[in-house]
């Protein structure tokens, strides 16, 4: 198995002093991953008791009853938190990364289940492509075969995905209200009491300066995270500590299971019902598994089996040893076992935690959006990377603000920790139960391990998990139809855009520029081919698509050097820069055409620095040179002038030799103006300078090595890939209208003239999401009738 991205795996038999490194270096990220990772499970403590006891269960109200609750609380913090996540699923990460999307990413990459038809055979040869077994043996797997066969079976596992990703999205709702409200409501037990309605104001305004404070990234005050958690971490084990002490130390003896059988026998089908609070104990729990990329999984499990779990367990003990001996104090049942000249302090920092808990959430649901994003599943959304430094932090205004408006109607509709735990509850077990059934394809698909192992994982796991899910249903009616509402509106949302994007993909398949009819045209395509250098922008990663034909039919004049490019998402986190480019040519070489796909994988951004014009000219200089020395590229030019790629490093500036590039600075705007030769564009040009005086660029000349024994032919089409350069770059465009066919059924007609529509006029266009320049883009129309 290759070493994980961007984390140093120590070898198998490593020197004393390289394990000692990177043993120091794990503890250094288990403790950052204190603050990130485990805010929201550490905080679970404030209202677990108080879910479970309010309803039915007060009933049953005595002290076998509250032991059998911790009972069903510990084993199930070891069961699920300590056996699945820790011991299971942080092994089956994806180069690195985890979350219910790298197990989808994985499972595309060893079958074929991905529905978007854009894969290639080079994207296979990427560094993070071959992770984990080769995929040879499990070829002749008939439950493989079956899978991949069945289109509908392949739908059905994407949208088991993104109800994953939707319920995770819920979560970004329900954590913020239901653990800030749970901490204020400390402020109940004091002398002082404040009334219902100043502690929802409160409430709102800790969750407004949340979410008001998103745009500045976690990372300005991640050093303050893990210290929080740290200190709440401290307390909470001190308190329960104090409390199996000074009121039943009996309670020890609550771990055995046999506490669980006495609980059910008592309380019934109450009790049954009543594990809808006792699963709160371990949401939060997730993001063990999905923060995996910021960490390694070593860290996580260190932090989890030395510091959280024995600080859960001493805290519930010590709540349950309170509560035998005080059963009337049921609702603020964390607060009242505080002793009270401690008080204050812990409400201090449980308002805090609660903050930090709430914020790790957050940033999770940003990174699972652009997930979605990046497998064609959520509309082009504003992506702001906050930290230079920590890879993956990244920012998302428009989802942010919707988050606020959702959370606040939540915490103002339902003004009841009990009634948000249930929704809180559902959604968290939903995820639990899609992430084991994508673990258990896993097994079978990437660990290459038997039907039988994958099959006892799952019915074990679902069977603890099912249990937990059932009782969470029966509490829809009581605020658990809150995450099913959420998750529709969003899975609508998402499908509706996957939908769009599939039909338009396949639409622009099956309508390709005939080959056979741009070699009839000729080198001219039977135009004026004028200077400078025309970038097509297309979603088509092979073949020439249909909007290059109005332009030929409806434009005078064409660029004299064409590149179309293909921005993707291929199914790894990441995309390392060496690798981004895969460069090609369409017809022979007077044509001057070439092929630029550009692949990034579902973690990377895409950042504007400025620089594409110049590594894409360097790239395409590379593979000219390499076309004229390999002869594998040359010797199939008479067979075929579409499908040859060579992937080309966007590091070739420092170690290229195809050309020379000389770096000034310019003040003013973009090359294509500059060295237009329209005294129209020029004057443009002048009042963009005056108006924008500080705008300061990087101009790059490209200029041709002294080689002598260089072909003359390759001297020619690079003399003029750099006289191109030179004019000017256009970044051309089609803008695209989506229909669907007159014969279409009622049902597609709504997806598509009204969904699909809604959805592309209200999200960022390409142009914006691409970083184009505006004043060197030019669009023309297009409809498409799918």
């Amino acid at each position: 198995m290759e070493p994980e991205s961007g984390i140093s795996t120590p070898s198998r038999n490593p020197p004393p002093q390289l394990s000692w490194v990177n043993l120091s270096r794990n503890l250094i990220l288990a403790y950052q991953s204190l603050g990130v990772v485990y805010g929201d499970l550490s905080t679970s403590p404030l209202y677990v008791y108080t879910s479970t006891f309010i309803g039915k269960l007060q009933n049953h109200n005595n002290e076998e009853v509250i032991f059998g609750a911790f009972s069903l609380i510990f084993w199930t913090l070891t069961l699920i938190p300590l056996l699945k996540y820790v011991f299971i699923l942080l092994s089956a990460d994806d180069n690195g990364e985890g979350g219910t999307f790298a197990l989808y990413s994985l499972l595309c990459r060893h079958a074929k289940f991905s529905l978007l038809p854009n894969q290639q055979a080079a994207d296979e040869e990427l560094t993070a492509y071959k992770y984990g077994p080769s995929s040879q043996v499990v070829a002749s797997s008939p439950l493989k075969r079956f899978l991949e066969k069945h289109k509908r079976l392949r739908t059905a596992l994407l949208v088991v995905v993104l109800l994953g990703a939707c319920m995770v999205i819920g979560d970004g709702v329900l954590t913020p209200a239901i653990s800030v409200l749970s901490s204020v409501s400390g402020l109940q037990v004091t002398e002082e009491k404040l009334t219902d309605g100043e502690l929802l104001l409160l409430a709102c305004v800790i969750l407004v300066g949340l979410f008001a404070l998103q745009h500045c990234g976690t990372h300005r005050v991640a050093f303050l995270f893990a210290p929080i958690v740290i200190i709440w971490l401290i307390s909470i084990f001190a308190i329960g500590l104090y409390n199996t002490i000074h009121w039943n130390p009996a309670i020890v003896r609550a771990l055995s299971p046999y506490y669980i059988v006495k609980f059910f026998q008592e309380t019934g089908k109450d009790g049954w019902i009543s594990l809808g609070g006792i699963l709160l104990s371990i949401t939060g729990t997730e993001a063990m598994f999905a923060d995996l990329g910021h960490f390694t999984a070593l860290s996580i499990r260190l932090a989890f089996a030395f510091i959280i779990y024995p600080c859960l367990v001493v805290q519930y003990m010590g709540q349950a040893a309170f509560l035998s001996k005080h059963p009337d104090s049921i609702r603020y049942s964390f607060y009242d076992s505080i002793p009270g000249p401690v008080f204050w302090p812990v409400f201090v920092v449980a308002t805090l935690a609660t903050i930090v808990g709430s914020q790790a959430v957050i940033t999770a649901t940003f990174s699972i959006i652009k997930q979605c994003h990046a497998l064609g599943c959520f509309p082009r959304v504003k992506v702001v990377h906050t930290s230079k430094h920590i890879y993956g932090q990244i920012y998302i205004p428009e989802i942010n603000w919707i988050l606020m408006i959702l959370t606040l109607a939540i915490t103002i509709g339902f003004q009841d920790t009990t009634l948000i735990g249930n929704a809180y509850g559902l959604a968290c077990m939903m995820v639990m139960f899609i992430t084991t059934f994508l673990m258990a394809l896993v097994i079978v698909f990437v660990w290459q391990k038997s039907v039988v192992l994958a099959a006892v994982f799952l019915i074990f796991f679902w069977f603890i998990e099912g249990v937990y899910l059932s009782a969470a249903l029966i509490k829809v009616p009581q605020g658990g139809w809150v995450p099913f509402v959420l998750s529709f509106i969003f899975m609508i949302v998402m499908y509706v855009w996957h939908y769009g994007t599939r039909k338009k993909y396949n639409y622009d398949l099956h309508n390709k520029v005939s080959l056979k009819w741009l070699l009839g045209l000729g080198p001219s395509l039977g135009i004026v081919r004028v200077p400078g250098i025309g970038l097509i922008y297309s979603e088509l990663a092979t073949g020439v698509p249909a909007i290059f034909s109005h332009f030929v039919t409806n434009l005078p004049a064409f660029h004299k050097v064409l590149v179309f490019v293909c921005v993707k998402s291929v199914p790894v986190p990441s995309v390392s820069p060496e690798e981004r480019f895969l460069i090609g040519r369409i017809c022979p070489r007077p044509y001057r055409m070439y092929r630029c796909i550009v692949r990034y994988g579902y973690k990377d951004i895409q950042r504007d620095d400025g620089d594409f014009e110049n590594q894409l000219i360097q790239s395409i200089a590379e593979f000219i040179q390499m076309e004229a020395v390999e002869p594998q590229f040359s010797s199939s030019e008479s067979t075929s002038f579409d499908g040859r790629m060579a992937v080309i490093s966007t590091r070739t500036g420092q170690s290229s030799s195809s050309l020379i590039a000389n770096e000034q600075e310019v003040f003013g705007v973009s090359d294509s103006i500059q060295s237009s030769k329209s005294l129209t564009l020029q004057s443009i040009g002048s009042v963009y300078d005056d108006e924008n005086p500080q705008i300061r660029r990087r101009q790059v000349r490209f200029q041709l090595p002294s080689n002598p024994g260089m072909d003359p032919a390759v001297r020619e089409e690079l003399m003029d890939l750099i006289q191109a350069k030179e004019a000017g770059v256009a970044y051309i465009m089609g803008h695209s209208y989506v229909k669907a066919r007159r014969s279409s059924s009622y049902l597609k007609k709504l997806v598509i003239d009204m969904g699909y529509s809604f959805l592309r006029k209200n999200c960022r266009g390409p142009a914006v999401a691409l970083n184009i320049p505006h004043i060197s883009l030019i669009e023309v129309g297009m409809i498409y009738y799918v």
